[in-house]
């Protein structure tokens, strides 16, 4: 670790453990020993994630009446678990089966549950829950990622994101929070050029150490302040975590260069939990401790190191409400072999799967995809979507309609999208059977053919 400022080492030895206990969240302890385990040999850390996946299969298998019922159905005995292959004898979780069983995946005696959305830029939005175990746990992970980078909890840090949980809320206990922990928020969603040279001001009156978003927003706001002429690379920034969408190498050059500091990919998600982290060697480390990743063909079976496949998931930490063998529907390859930093945490090679676009209002206002998003997937009956913003003028939404859906949804969906793109905007919403795949096979849920900056649509 590099030297940390005095207020630094207040925030991460006293006021954030003080803040995650009065949480009931068990975070320190596990960033500890995870920083320990993480340097552990192989064969170690896999009897480690053997015997937590023994614990957690029984102890669901017991009491969570979902996988009780499903481990009748396939005389599958969770205390005979012996390797992580085992889990192969049971079938896969998907967005679908957890909408249909959700009451039944709840663990009686479940702390904390809360209810959360996914972020919806997988076209299937989904409710589910997490208890304090998991949160604990995915903190725990973030945390120690964070310090590989030489940062902690208490630097300096500017958060570019976009969803209503962060952007809602924002109480006075939660600012106080933030003033405490010196993270300061900054809204994805609508980047004209007053909001962007507002960002770029912050960001010089602030001077964070690092930064935390989405690739496409702190590559747009990187550009702008270019453009501006304003420096950006003499601020002190350590390090930007960037995670929700796949970064691009392009992406990560224009960043790196811009804010004069390196680029840390990180993958995961609300659903599946903290996946995987980059460190400063460039290996993408799967968090192991807490979560095991299969690679998966059409068919359902597994794929070695090096080929591609649908990622699969099982979370060791959520008993609370299971995510075991769940299909996260990214396309990613494992790595094979070690990262020269000398962790024994096993390599995600690739991650292909993720891509959420900017669109531009009529106004010229440039916004991330997901401020439409989240206004289908806020509601119900919409199985999965698609939006394509064909030029300024004209939006087109399909959506797969399912039981529950309002009888208004179309209004609802089209005055949504009128507040966000403009009131001339011409919005068709079509009802599909299923959401259809680009030409390449690959599915993108966010598809702007305008060009932000241009007068007229830029066709693909």
């Amino acid at each position: 670790m590099s030297s940390k400022s005095l207020y630094t080492r207040l925030v991460s030895s006293l006021l954030f453990p003080l803040h995650e206990r009065l949480k009931q969240h068990d975070s320190v302890a596990l960033r500890r020993r995870m920083e320990d385990s993480q340097w552990w040999p192989a064969e170690r850390l896999q009897a480690l994630r053997v015997e937590r996946l023994r614990a957690l299969l029984t102890d669901i298998g017991q009491h969570v009446p979902y996988y009780r019922e499903l481990f009748a159905a396939h005389a599958f005995d969770p205390c005979r678990v012996a390797a992580l292959e085992d889990l192969r004898a049971l079938p896969f979780l998907t967005k679908a089966l957890i909408r249909a069983h959700t009451g039944e995946m709840k663990h009686p005696g479940a702390r904390g549950l809360a209810r959360f959305n996914t972020g919806g830029s997988s076209g299937e939005p989904l409710i589910f829950f997490i208890g304090n175990e998991r949160v604990s746990h995915d903190v725990a992970a973030k945390w120690r990622a964070t310090r590989w980078w030489g940062v902690d909890i208490g630097d300096p840090e500017i958060v570019v994101w976009g969803s209503p949980i962060e952007l809602g809320a924002q109480d006075r206990l939660r600012q106080l929070r933030d003033r405490l922990l010196r993270t300061e928020l900054l809204p994805a969603f609508e980047m004209s050029p007053e909001k962007l040279d507002s960002f770029v001001a912050t960001l010089r009156e602030r001077r964070p150490r690092m930064l935390f978003g989405y690739p496409s927003a702190l590559t747009h706001i990187a550009r702008h302040a270019e453009q501006r002429g304003v420096a950006m690379d003499d601020l002190g920034i350590a390090v930007a975590f960037v995670t929700s969408e796949r970064l691009y190498d392009e992406q990560r050059a224009t960043i790196s260069r811009i804010f004069g500091c390196p680029v840390a990919n990180g993958y995961g998600g609300r659903d599946a939990g903290f996946i995987a982290h980059e460190c400063p060697a460039g290996g993408m480390h799967l968090t192991a401790e807490d979560i095991i990743v299969e690679i998966v063909n059409e068919a359902g079976e597994p794929q070695p190191p090096g080929v591609a496949g649908e990622i699969v998931v099982t979370h060791l930490a959520t008993r609370d409400f299971p995510f075991v063998r769940y299909r996260t529907g990214d396309i990613g390859v494992l790595g094979a072999g070690t990262c020269a930093c000398g962790r024994g945490l096993p390599l995600l090679q690739e991650i292909q799967g993720r891509s959420t676009d900017f669109v531009v209002a009529a106004d010229g206002t440039v916004m991330h995809g997901l401020s439409l998003i989240y206004i289908l997937r806020d509601l119900p009956g919409v199985g999965a979507f698609k939006v394509i913003q064909e030029s300024l003028a004209h939006t087109r939404v399909l959506i797969v309609a399912e039981p529950g859906l309002p009888a208004d949804a179309e209004t609802r969906i089209v005055a949504g999208f009128r507040r966000r793109l403009g009131e001339g905007v011409t919005v068709t919403v079509e009802r599909v059977a299923v959401i259809p795949a680009e030409k390449s096979g690959k599915f993108r849920y966010i598809v702007s053919k305008v060009t932000p900056g241009a007068t007229e649509p830029a066709h693909a």
